[in-house]
């Protein structure tokens, strides 16, 4: 089970990705429970220089937990700790998901911290959760790596995305549901009980995810997650 800070609260929470400390401070205002910096104009897991998520680390300043995406090898993951953010993102390619030893070399970097990232398009991954509690991992996301086509909804049946939240808390690791997500995924997707549902596109202006983050939609989809809550009013 992972020691890493988690906000109070009913899950799910809402994890926004941000590309710039002003971005992460709008969400931040708006009620996003996590702050995700990563580069959309990259896909799925661009990585941002160092010094630019330790300053949206610095603009969050604990307001919100943090997590920031890493290349996957154990250098990057190391530099991603250094900017002081609470969570580590990495994706894992077919080679690193069946060898254990790299798995750990990854872990050793964010002993944690580290979360892994898996593609929709990859098929299910319920079966792959054991051997990432067993390498310490702190979570896994669910993700799509193509941003302009199918969403999750549309690459995962309700049956896979619930064995993998099952499978998530059966062995103590936090876990996400991202990939194209639209706020009316909300209700569909809750049931699933993930502890995060990860926004990009779905809460910028035009629903484009290289335009900014429109910190109204950001109140509209705390009010979706928590319609009974009075803050979420």
């Amino acid at each position: 089970m992972s020691a890493f800070p988690v906000p109070p609260g009913p899950l799910p929470r809402l994890l926004v990705s941000v590309r710039d400390p002003a971005e992460a401070e709008a969400a931040q205002l708006a009620g996003a429970d996590l702050i995700d910096a990563k580069d959309p104009e990259r896909g799925a897991l661009g990585a941002l220089e160092a010094q630019l998520v330790a300053a949206i680390v610095a603009r969050v300043a604990g307001a919100a937990v943090t997590s920031a995406v890493a290349d996957p090898t154990p250098e990057s993951v190391t530099a991603m700790v250094a900017t002081g953010i609470d969570w580590v993102k990495t994706g894992l390619d077919l080679r690193q998901r069946r060898d254990p030893a790299a798995l750990a070399s990854l872990v050793a970097a964010a002993p944690g911290r580290l979360i892994a990232v898996l593609f929709a398009e990859d098929g299910p991954a319920a079966d792959l959760v054991p051997a990432l509690a067993r390498a310490g991992f702190a979570g896994v996301m669910i993700d799509t790596a193509g941003k302009t086509g199918a969403r999750l909804t549309d690459l995962a049946e309700p049956d896979t995305l619930a064995a993998f939240t099952a499978a998530c808390r059966t062995h103590g690791l936090m876990c996400g549901l991202a990939g194209s997500l639209r706020i009316t995924d909300i209700p569909v997707l809750s049931p699933h009980r993930p502890d995060y549902f990860g926004f990009r596109g779905g809460l910028c202006r035009d629903f484009d995810r290289r335009n900014g983050i429109d910190p109204l939609r950001v109140a509209e989809a705390v009010r979706a997650l928590r319609p009974h809550h009075r803050d979420a009013a």
